[in-house]
């Protein structure tokens, strides 16, 4: 079967006024640098019971 293509209906940045085209200072850029402190703090969390469980496990 043949698939149909559907043709785009949102205009493509090349056909904008050069007025209209983001620059890169206008480039969305957040900051994530509470994921990092996050994910160090899962990351220690994780090493400190699997610990747990190597002691509890030479123990019991």
């Amino acid at each position: 079967m043949a698939r149909k293509t559907r043709k785009a209906k949102a205009t493509r940045t090349t056909d904008l006024p050069l007025a209209t085209v983001k620059k890169s200072s206008d480039e969305f850029n957040p900051d994530y640098s509470y994921v990092v402190e996050n994910l160090k703090r899962i990351g220690i969390l994780a090493v400190i019971f699997i610990a747990g469980l190597v002691v509890l496990s030479f123990i019991l």
